[in-house]
Protein backbone atom coordinates (compact mmCIF):
# COMPACT_ATOMS: atom_id res chain seq x y z
CA UNK A 1 0.00 0.00 0.00
CA UNK A 2 2.83 2.41 0.87
CA UNK A 3 4.59 1.73 -2.45
CA UNK A 4 1.35 2.25 -4.34
CA UNK A 5 0.71 5.50 -2.46
CA UNK A 6 4.21 6.81 -3.20
CA UNK A 7 3.90 5.87 -6.87
CA UNK A 8 0.62 7.65 -7.53
CA UNK A 9 0.47 10.64 -5.18
CA UNK A 10 1.94 13.65 -7.04
CA UNK A 11 4.20 15.06 -4.36
CA UNK A 12 7.89 15.00 -3.52
CA UNK A 13 8.40 13.53 -0.07
CA UNK A 14 11.33 15.58 1.31
CA UNK A 15 9.91 19.00 0.30
CA UNK A 16 6.52 17.88 1.66
CA UNK A 17 8.06 17.05 5.04
CA UNK A 18 9.87 20.42 5.16
CA UNK A 19 6.66 22.26 4.28
CA UNK A 20 4.72 20.38 6.97
CA UNK A 21 7.36 21.28 9.56
CA UNK A 22 7.09 24.95 8.55
CA UNK A 23 3.30 24.89 8.92
CA UNK A 24 3.33 23.11 12.31
CA UNK A 25 6.06 25.39 13.65
CA UNK A 26 4.19 28.53 12.65
CA UNK A 27 0.93 27.26 14.10
CA UNK A 28 2.60 26.41 17.42
CA UNK A 29 4.06 29.90 17.77
CA UNK A 30 1.86 32.34 19.70
CA UNK A 31 0.18 35.06 17.65
CA UNK A 32 2.22 38.29 17.73
CA UNK A 33 0.81 41.20 19.67
CA UNK A 34 -1.75 42.99 17.53
CA UNK A 35 -2.88 39.89 15.61
CA UNK A 36 -5.66 37.55 16.66
CA UNK A 37 -5.37 33.77 16.36
CA UNK A 38 -7.28 33.59 13.05
CA UNK A 39 -5.06 36.21 11.43
CA UNK A 40 -1.90 34.41 12.55
CA UNK A 41 -3.25 31.07 11.27
CA UNK A 42 -3.86 32.68 7.88
CA UNK A 43 -0.27 34.03 7.90
CA UNK A 44 0.92 30.45 8.55
CA UNK A 45 -1.19 29.12 5.68
CA UNK A 46 0.09 31.82 3.31
CA UNK A 47 3.77 31.36 4.19
CA UNK A 48 3.46 27.57 4.01
CA UNK A 49 1.85 27.81 0.57
CA UNK A 50 4.72 29.99 -0.66
CA UNK A 51 7.30 27.55 0.77
CA UNK A 52 5.47 24.61 -0.86
CA UNK A 53 5.46 26.41 -4.22
CA UNK A 54 9.15 27.30 -3.96
CA UNK A 55 10.10 23.72 -3.01
CA UNK A 56 7.84 22.29 -5.74
CA UNK A 57 6.08 19.87 -3.40
CA UNK A 58 3.41 19.36 -6.08
CA UNK A 59 2.42 21.21 -9.28
CA UNK A 60 1.63 24.84 -8.52
CA UNK A 61 -2.06 24.41 -9.36
CA UNK A 62 -2.34 21.59 -6.83
CA UNK A 63 -0.62 23.74 -4.19
CA UNK A 64 -3.10 26.52 -4.92
CA UNK A 65 -6.02 24.13 -4.56
CA UNK A 66 -4.54 22.96 -1.25
CA UNK A 67 -4.58 26.58 -0.02
CA UNK A 68 -8.22 26.95 -1.06
CA UNK A 69 -9.18 23.74 0.75
CA UNK A 70 -7.30 24.70 3.94
CA UNK A 71 -8.83 28.19 4.05
CA UNK A 72 -12.29 26.71 3.49
CA UNK A 73 -11.97 24.16 6.30
CA UNK A 74 -9.85 26.15 8.77
CA UNK A 75 -12.61 28.81 8.83
CA UNK A 76 -10.15 31.57 9.75
CA UNK A 77 -11.83 34.13 7.47
CA UNK A 78 -15.36 33.25 8.53
CA UNK A 79 -16.82 31.17 11.33
CA UNK A 80 -19.22 29.33 9.05
CA UNK A 81 -18.40 26.79 6.38
CA UNK A 82 -20.50 28.69 3.83
CA UNK A 83 -18.70 31.96 4.54
CA UNK A 84 -15.27 30.32 4.52
CA UNK A 85 -15.71 28.66 1.12
CA UNK A 86 -17.11 31.92 -0.27
CA UNK A 87 -13.95 33.69 0.94
CA UNK A 88 -11.72 30.91 -0.42
CA UNK A 89 -13.29 31.31 -3.87
CA UNK A 90 -13.75 35.10 -3.72
CA UNK A 91 -10.86 36.03 -6.02
CA UNK A 92 -12.30 34.11 -8.97
CA UNK A 93 -14.62 37.04 -9.58
CA UNK A 94 -11.64 39.40 -9.71
CA UNK A 95 -11.48 41.12 -13.15
CA UNK A 96 -7.66 41.14 -13.10
CA UNK A 97 -7.54 37.34 -12.96
CA UNK A 98 -9.89 37.04 -15.91
CA UNK A 99 -7.86 39.62 -17.83
CA UNK A 100 -4.87 37.30 -17.43
CA UNK A 101 -6.85 34.24 -18.55
CA UNK A 102 -8.38 35.98 -21.57
CA UNK A 103 -5.00 37.47 -22.59
CA UNK A 104 -3.56 33.94 -22.71
CA UNK A 105 -6.54 32.73 -24.76
CA UNK A 106 -6.22 35.62 -27.22
CA UNK A 107 -2.51 34.91 -27.67
CA UNK A 108 -3.47 31.50 -29.02
CA UNK A 109 -4.92 33.30 -32.03
CA UNK A 110 -1.52 34.70 -32.94
CA UNK A 111 -0.11 31.17 -33.08
CA UNK A 112 -3.05 29.62 -34.90
CA UNK A 113 -3.31 32.29 -37.61
CA UNK A 114 0.44 32.48 -38.18
CA UNK A 115 0.46 36.23 -37.50
CA UNK A 116 2.60 35.75 -34.40
CA UNK A 117 5.15 33.81 -36.42
CA UNK A 118 5.15 36.54 -39.07
CA UNK A 119 5.72 39.27 -36.45
CA UNK A 120 8.48 37.18 -34.89
CA UNK A 121 10.18 36.73 -38.24
CA UNK A 122 9.99 40.48 -38.87
CA UNK A 123 11.77 41.12 -35.55
CA UNK A 124 14.42 38.54 -36.45
CA UNK A 125 14.89 40.12 -39.87
CA UNK A 126 15.47 43.52 -38.24
CA UNK A 127 17.45 42.61 -35.12
CA UNK A 128 18.18 38.90 -35.36
CA UNK A 129 21.94 38.80 -35.82
CA UNK A 130 22.27 38.39 -32.06
CA UNK A 131 19.81 37.14 -29.47
CA UNK A 132 20.48 40.17 -27.30
CA UNK A 133 19.39 42.38 -30.19
CA UNK A 134 16.01 40.65 -30.24
CA UNK A 135 15.83 41.28 -26.47
CA UNK A 136 16.29 45.00 -27.06
CA UNK A 137 13.60 44.85 -29.73
CA UNK A 138 11.12 43.50 -27.18
CA UNK A 139 12.13 46.20 -24.68
CA UNK A 140 11.60 48.91 -27.30
CA UNK A 141 8.19 47.43 -28.15
CA UNK A 142 7.22 47.68 -24.45
CA UNK A 143 8.43 51.28 -24.25
CA UNK A 144 6.46 52.37 -27.32
CA UNK A 145 3.23 50.79 -26.05
CA UNK A 146 3.56 51.84 -22.39
CA UNK A 147 2.13 55.39 -22.53
CA UNK A 148 -1.02 54.12 -24.24
CA UNK A 149 -1.84 50.91 -22.33
CA UNK A 150 -3.02 51.54 -18.75
CA UNK A 151 -3.00 47.79 -18.14
CA UNK A 152 0.55 46.47 -17.82
CA UNK A 153 -0.97 42.95 -18.01
CA UNK A 154 -2.57 43.71 -21.36
CA UNK A 155 0.67 45.19 -22.66
CA UNK A 156 3.26 42.70 -21.44
CA UNK A 157 1.10 39.58 -21.37
CA UNK A 158 -1.45 40.21 -24.10
CA UNK A 159 0.59 42.04 -26.75
CA UNK A 160 4.36 41.59 -26.29
CA UNK A 161 4.38 38.05 -24.90
CA UNK A 162 2.73 36.41 -27.93
CA UNK A 163 5.33 38.14 -30.11
CA UNK A 164 8.11 36.81 -27.85
CA UNK A 165 6.71 33.28 -28.05
CA UNK A 166 6.55 33.49 -31.82
CA UNK A 167 10.18 34.59 -32.02
CA UNK A 168 11.24 31.76 -29.70
CA UNK A 169 9.25 29.32 -31.82
CA UNK A 170 11.04 30.50 -34.96
CA UNK A 171 14.27 29.28 -33.34
CA UNK A 172 12.60 26.00 -32.27
CA UNK A 173 12.88 27.07 -28.63
CA UNK A 174 9.90 25.39 -26.99
CA UNK A 175 9.34 24.22 -23.38
CA UNK A 176 7.32 21.28 -24.69
CA UNK A 177 10.44 20.05 -26.50
CA UNK A 178 12.82 20.88 -23.67
CA UNK A 179 14.55 23.46 -25.86
CA UNK A 180 13.45 26.59 -23.98
CA UNK A 181 17.09 27.40 -23.17
CA UNK A 182 17.97 28.12 -26.80
CA UNK A 183 16.54 31.65 -26.73
CA UNK A 184 13.15 31.34 -25.03
CA UNK A 185 14.21 31.62 -21.38
CA UNK A 186 16.24 34.74 -22.08
CA UNK A 187 13.55 36.40 -24.19
CA UNK A 188 10.79 35.55 -21.69
CA UNK A 189 12.74 37.20 -18.86
CA UNK A 190 13.43 40.29 -21.00
CA UNK A 191 9.76 40.34 -22.00
CA UNK A 192 8.82 40.37 -18.32
CA UNK A 193 11.41 42.71 -16.86
CA UNK A 194 10.75 45.39 -19.46
CA UNK A 195 7.19 45.52 -18.11
CA UNK A 196 7.87 46.88 -14.57
CA UNK A 197 10.40 49.40 -15.92
CA UNK A 198 7.98 50.86 -18.46
CA UNK A 199 5.22 50.75 -15.83
CA UNK A 200 7.35 53.09 -13.72
CA UNK A 201 7.91 55.53 -16.57
CA UNK A 202 4.38 56.79 -17.29
CA UNK A 203 1.31 57.49 -15.18
CA UNK A 204 -0.78 55.73 -17.83
CA UNK A 205 1.43 52.61 -18.02
CA UNK A 206 -0.23 50.65 -15.21
CA UNK A 207 -3.54 50.90 -13.37
CA UNK A 208 -2.39 51.86 -9.82
CA UNK A 209 -0.14 54.77 -10.92
CA UNK A 210 -2.93 57.40 -10.64
CA UNK A 211 -3.51 56.17 -7.08
CA UNK A 212 0.21 56.68 -6.39
CA UNK A 213 -0.08 60.25 -7.70
CA UNK A 214 -3.01 60.89 -5.35
CA UNK A 215 -1.21 59.43 -2.32
CA UNK A 216 1.94 61.46 -2.97
CA UNK A 217 -0.12 64.64 -3.26
CA UNK A 218 -1.97 63.88 -0.01
CA UNK A 219 1.16 62.93 1.93
CA UNK A 220 3.03 66.03 0.76
CA UNK A 221 0.14 68.38 1.46
CA UNK A 222 -0.28 68.97 -2.30
CA UNK A 223 3.28 70.37 -2.54
CA UNK A 224 4.24 67.58 -4.98
CA UNK A 225 1.50 66.81 -7.45
CA UNK A 226 2.80 64.77 -10.38
CA UNK A 227 1.16 65.62 -13.70
CA UNK A 228 1.49 63.16 -16.60
CA UNK A 229 4.34 65.22 -18.03
CA UNK A 230 6.14 65.68 -14.72
CA UNK A 231 5.97 61.96 -13.92
CA UNK A 232 7.31 61.07 -17.38
CA UNK A 233 10.12 63.64 -17.09
CA UNK A 234 11.14 62.46 -13.61
CA UNK A 235 11.26 58.80 -14.62
CA UNK A 236 12.71 59.32 -18.11
CA UNK A 237 16.46 59.12 -17.48
CA UNK A 238 16.56 56.37 -14.82
CA UNK A 239 13.90 54.41 -16.70
CA UNK A 240 15.78 54.52 -20.00
CA UNK A 241 19.00 53.53 -18.24
CA UNK A 242 17.25 50.54 -16.67
CA UNK A 243 15.89 49.51 -20.08
CA UNK A 244 19.39 49.84 -21.53
CA UNK A 245 21.03 47.74 -18.82
CA UNK A 246 18.32 45.13 -18.20
CA UNK A 247 18.75 42.94 -21.35
CA UNK A 248 22.50 42.75 -20.67
CA UNK A 249 22.02 41.77 -17.01
CA UNK A 250 19.45 39.10 -17.93
CA UNK A 251 21.91 37.90 -20.60
CA UNK A 252 24.56 37.39 -17.89
CA UNK A 253 22.12 35.72 -15.47
CA UNK A 254 20.48 33.42 -18.04
CA UNK A 255 22.64 33.33 -21.18
CA UNK A 256 20.82 31.89 -24.20
CA UNK A 257 22.32 28.83 -25.85
CA UNK A 258 22.09 30.57 -29.23
CA UNK A 259 24.01 33.82 -28.76
CA UNK A 260 24.97 34.65 -32.32
CA UNK A 261 22.55 33.86 -35.11
CA UNK A 262 24.33 34.96 -38.30
CA UNK A 263 21.94 33.14 -40.63
CA UNK A 264 18.80 34.22 -38.80
CA UNK A 265 18.21 37.38 -40.84
CA UNK A 266 18.41 35.55 -44.16
CA UNK A 267 16.28 32.72 -42.80
CA UNK A 268 13.62 35.15 -41.56
CA UNK A 269 13.46 37.01 -44.86
CA UNK A 270 13.14 33.73 -46.73
CA UNK A 271 10.36 32.53 -44.45
CA UNK A 272 8.48 35.83 -44.81
CA UNK A 273 8.71 35.49 -48.59
CA UNK A 274 7.46 31.89 -48.37
CA UNK A 275 4.50 32.95 -46.18
CA UNK A 276 3.39 35.42 -48.82
CA UNK A 277 0.88 38.21 -48.21
CA UNK A 278 -1.28 38.44 -45.09
CA UNK A 279 -4.11 35.91 -44.96
CA UNK A 280 -7.68 36.85 -44.09
CA UNK A 281 -7.39 35.43 -40.57
CA UNK A 282 -4.14 37.32 -40.00
CA UNK A 283 -5.84 40.55 -41.05
CA UNK A 284 -8.72 39.80 -38.69
CA UNK A 285 -6.25 39.15 -35.87
CA UNK A 286 -4.54 42.49 -36.60
CA UNK A 287 -7.89 44.26 -36.64
CA UNK A 288 -8.90 42.81 -33.27
CA UNK A 289 -5.53 43.72 -31.75
CA UNK A 290 -5.79 47.26 -33.12
CA UNK A 291 -9.30 47.60 -31.67
CA UNK A 292 -8.15 46.33 -28.28
CA UNK A 293 -5.12 48.64 -28.23
CA UNK A 294 -7.31 51.67 -29.01
CA UNK A 295 -9.75 50.72 -26.25
CA UNK A 296 -6.99 49.84 -23.75
CA UNK A 297 -5.48 53.26 -24.47
CA UNK A 298 -8.81 54.86 -23.45
CA UNK A 299 -9.13 56.68 -26.78
CA UNK A 300 -12.99 56.74 -26.58
CA UNK A 301 -12.76 58.42 -23.16
CA UNK A 302 -10.29 60.99 -24.51
CA UNK A 303 -12.69 61.89 -27.33
CA UNK A 304 -16.12 61.45 -25.73
CA UNK A 305 -15.47 61.92 -22.00
CA UNK A 306 -14.89 59.82 -18.90
CA UNK A 307 -18.26 58.07 -19.21
CA UNK A 308 -16.71 56.06 -22.07
CA UNK A 309 -13.79 54.72 -20.03
CA UNK A 310 -13.66 50.95 -20.48
CA UNK A 311 -12.33 48.36 -18.06
CA UNK A 312 -9.34 46.45 -19.54
CA UNK A 313 -10.94 43.09 -18.74
CA UNK A 314 -14.13 44.04 -20.58
CA UNK A 315 -12.01 45.00 -23.60
CA UNK A 316 -10.16 41.67 -23.42
CA UNK A 317 -13.45 39.72 -23.38
CA UNK A 318 -14.67 41.76 -26.37
CA UNK A 319 -11.49 40.85 -28.25
CA UNK A 320 -11.83 37.15 -27.43
CA UNK A 321 -15.48 37.15 -28.46
CA UNK A 322 -14.60 38.89 -31.73
CA UNK A 323 -11.96 36.24 -32.50
CA UNK A 324 -14.43 33.41 -31.83
CA UNK A 325 -17.40 34.76 -33.81
CA UNK A 326 -15.16 35.58 -36.80
CA UNK A 327 -13.77 32.03 -36.83
CA UNK A 328 -10.23 33.22 -36.12
CA UNK A 329 -10.13 30.79 -33.21
CA UNK A 330 -12.82 28.32 -32.13
CA UNK A 331 -14.28 27.16 -28.82
CA UNK A 332 -12.08 24.04 -28.81
CA UNK A 333 -9.05 26.36 -28.85
CA UNK A 334 -10.41 28.08 -25.75
CA UNK A 335 -11.07 24.80 -23.95
CA UNK A 336 -7.70 23.28 -24.81
CA UNK A 337 -5.54 26.21 -23.62
CA UNK A 338 -4.42 24.45 -20.42
CA UNK A 339 -2.02 27.20 -19.30
CA UNK A 340 -4.90 29.70 -19.06
CA UNK A 341 -6.98 27.49 -16.78
CA UNK A 342 -3.95 26.45 -14.71
CA UNK A 343 -3.12 30.14 -14.18
CA UNK A 344 -6.72 30.86 -13.19
CA UNK A 345 -6.42 28.39 -10.31
CA UNK A 346 -2.99 29.15 -8.89
CA UNK A 347 -3.02 32.92 -9.34
CA UNK A 348 -6.59 33.12 -8.06
CA UNK A 349 -5.60 31.29 -4.88
CA UNK A 350 -2.64 33.59 -4.22
CA UNK A 351 -4.74 36.70 -4.82
CA UNK A 352 -7.34 35.31 -2.40
CA UNK A 353 -4.73 34.76 0.32
CA UNK A 354 -3.35 38.28 -0.12
CA UNK A 355 -6.84 39.81 0.00
CA UNK A 356 -7.74 37.88 3.14
CA UNK A 357 -4.47 38.91 4.85
CA UNK A 358 -5.51 42.50 4.25
CA UNK A 359 -9.09 41.83 5.40
CA UNK A 360 -7.92 40.28 8.69
CA UNK A 361 -5.65 43.25 9.43
CA UNK A 362 -2.29 41.55 8.88
CA UNK A 363 -1.10 44.16 6.39
CA UNK A 364 -2.22 47.07 8.58
CA UNK A 365 -0.46 45.43 11.57
CA UNK A 366 2.75 45.01 9.58
CA UNK A 367 2.64 48.63 8.36
CA UNK A 368 1.96 50.04 11.84
CA UNK A 369 4.73 48.02 13.48
CA UNK A 370 7.20 49.05 10.81
CA UNK A 371 6.16 52.69 11.19
CA UNK A 372 6.52 52.63 14.98
CA UNK A 373 9.87 50.85 14.86
CA UNK A 374 11.30 53.36 12.42
CA UNK A 375 9.99 56.33 14.39
CA UNK A 376 11.57 54.97 17.59
CA UNK A 377 14.88 53.93 16.06
CA UNK A 378 16.61 57.29 16.11
CA UNK A 379 17.97 56.72 12.58
CA UNK A 380 19.05 59.60 10.38
CA UNK A 381 16.78 60.62 7.56
CA UNK A 382 18.75 58.85 4.76
CA UNK A 383 18.49 55.56 6.65
CA UNK A 384 14.79 56.18 7.33
CA UNK A 385 14.13 56.86 3.64
CA UNK A 386 16.07 53.75 2.55
CA UNK A 387 14.36 51.55 5.14
CA UNK A 388 10.88 52.72 4.17
CA UNK A 389 11.49 52.20 0.45
CA UNK A 390 13.08 48.76 0.91
CA UNK A 391 10.42 47.59 3.38
CA UNK A 392 7.64 48.72 1.05
CA UNK A 393 9.19 47.14 -2.05
CA UNK A 394 10.20 43.80 -0.56
CA UNK A 395 6.93 43.37 1.33
CA UNK A 396 5.54 42.71 -2.14
CA UNK A 397 6.51 39.08 -1.58
CA UNK A 398 3.25 39.04 0.45
CA UNK A 399 1.11 40.38 -2.41
CA UNK A 400 -0.27 39.11 -5.69
CA UNK A 401 -1.46 42.53 -6.83
CA UNK A 402 0.29 45.90 -7.05
CA UNK A 403 -3.01 47.72 -6.66
CA UNK A 404 -3.78 45.84 -3.43
CA UNK A 405 -0.29 46.48 -2.09
CA UNK A 406 -0.36 50.19 -2.88
CA UNK A 407 -3.88 50.56 -1.49
CA UNK A 408 -3.00 48.77 1.75
CA UNK A 409 0.40 50.20 2.62
CA UNK A 410 1.67 53.07 0.52
CA UNK A 411 -0.08 56.04 2.12
CA UNK A 412 1.06 54.95 5.59
CA UNK A 413 4.68 54.66 4.45
CA UNK A 414 4.56 58.00 2.62
CA UNK A 415 3.07 59.74 5.64
CA UNK A 416 5.75 58.38 7.99
CA UNK A 417 8.48 59.40 5.56
CA UNK A 418 7.20 62.93 5.14
CA UNK A 419 7.00 63.37 8.93
CA UNK A 420 10.51 62.04 9.62
CA UNK A 421 12.45 63.30 6.59
CA UNK A 422 13.37 67.02 6.40
CA UNK A 423 11.06 68.80 3.89
CA UNK A 424 13.86 69.70 1.40
CA UNK A 425 14.66 65.99 1.01
CA UNK A 426 11.10 64.65 0.92
CA UNK A 427 10.62 64.85 -2.90
CA UNK A 428 13.33 62.28 -3.80
CA UNK A 429 11.90 59.92 -1.18
CA UNK A 430 8.39 60.33 -2.61
CA UNK A 431 9.65 59.75 -6.15
CA UNK A 432 11.59 56.65 -5.04
CA UNK A 433 8.40 55.29 -3.52
CA UNK A 434 6.59 55.95 -6.82
CA UNK A 435 9.30 54.12 -8.76
CA UNK A 436 9.40 51.32 -6.19
CA UNK A 437 5.66 50.73 -6.57
CA UNK A 438 6.39 49.47 -10.11
CA UNK A 439 9.87 48.01 -9.55
CA UNK A 440 8.47 45.63 -6.92
CA UNK A 441 6.69 43.80 -9.76
CA UNK A 442 10.03 42.21 -10.65
CA UNK A 443 10.16 39.98 -7.58
CA UNK A 444 7.88 36.97 -7.97
CA UNK A 445 5.92 34.94 -10.51
CA UNK A 446 2.71 36.20 -8.88
CA UNK A 447 3.73 39.85 -8.37
CA UNK A 448 1.41 41.35 -10.99
CA UNK A 449 -0.94 40.25 -13.74
CA UNK A 450 1.80 39.97 -16.37
CA UNK A 451 3.94 37.52 -14.39
CA UNK A 452 1.64 34.48 -14.34
CA UNK A 453 1.09 34.77 -18.10
CA UNK A 454 4.82 34.69 -18.88
CA UNK A 455 5.71 32.25 -16.10
CA UNK A 456 2.84 29.98 -17.14
CA UNK A 457 4.25 29.65 -20.66
CA UNK A 458 6.97 27.43 -19.19
CA UNK A 459 10.12 29.11 -20.49
CA UNK A 460 11.42 30.10 -17.04
CA UNK A 461 11.78 27.94 -13.93
CA UNK A 462 10.76 29.35 -10.57
CA UNK A 463 14.39 29.48 -9.41
CA UNK A 464 15.44 31.44 -12.50
CA UNK A 465 12.47 33.78 -12.06
CA UNK A 466 13.07 34.59 -8.39
CA UNK A 467 16.83 35.01 -8.84
CA UNK A 468 16.43 37.36 -11.80
CA UNK A 469 13.66 39.19 -9.93
CA UNK A 470 15.77 39.84 -6.83
CA UNK A 471 18.80 40.97 -8.86
CA UNK A 472 16.81 43.28 -11.13
CA UNK A 473 14.85 44.74 -8.21
CA UNK A 474 18.02 45.72 -6.34
CA UNK A 475 19.71 46.99 -9.50
CA UNK A 476 16.75 49.11 -10.59
CA UNK A 477 16.35 50.60 -7.10
CA UNK A 478 20.04 51.57 -7.18
CA UNK A 479 19.68 53.17 -10.61
CA UNK A 480 16.65 55.19 -9.55
CA UNK A 481 18.27 56.17 -6.23
CA UNK A 482 21.60 57.28 -7.71
CA UNK A 483 20.88 58.39 -11.28
CA UNK A 484 17.31 59.39 -10.44
CA UNK A 485 18.46 61.35 -7.39
CA UNK A 486 20.92 63.37 -9.48
CA UNK A 487 18.37 63.81 -12.28
CA UNK A 488 15.71 65.09 -9.87
CA UNK A 489 18.28 67.50 -8.40
CA UNK A 490 18.95 68.86 -11.91
CA UNK A 491 15.20 69.24 -12.40
CA UNK A 492 15.11 71.39 -9.26
CA UNK A 493 12.84 69.09 -7.28
CA UNK A 494 15.04 69.06 -4.19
Amino acid sequence: MYRYFMSVVPFRLTPAIITTIVLVTLLLLPAPSGLNADAWTLVAIFLTTIVAIILKVMPIGVMAMMAIVIVAFAQVTSHSSKGAIADALSSFSNPLIWLIVVAILISRGLKKTGLGNRIGLMFIALLGKRTIGIGYGLAICELVLAPFTPSNTARGGGIVHPIMRSIAGAFDSDPAKGTQGKVGTYLALVNYHANPITSAMFVTATAPNPLVVDYIARASGQSLHLSWTMWALCMLLPGLLCLLVMPMVIYLLNPPELKVTPNAVEYARGELTRMGPLSGKERMMMGVFAMMLVLWANVPAMILGDAYTLDPTAVAFLGLFALIITGTIDWDDVLSEKSAWDTLIWFGALVMLAEQLNKLGVIAWFSADMRDAIAASGMGWPSIAATLVLAFVFSHYLFASTTAHISAMMLAFLTVGVHLIPPPYAPPFLLMMAAGSAIMMTLTHYATGTSPIIFGSGYVTMGQWWRAGAVMCVLELMVFAVVGGVWWKLLGLW
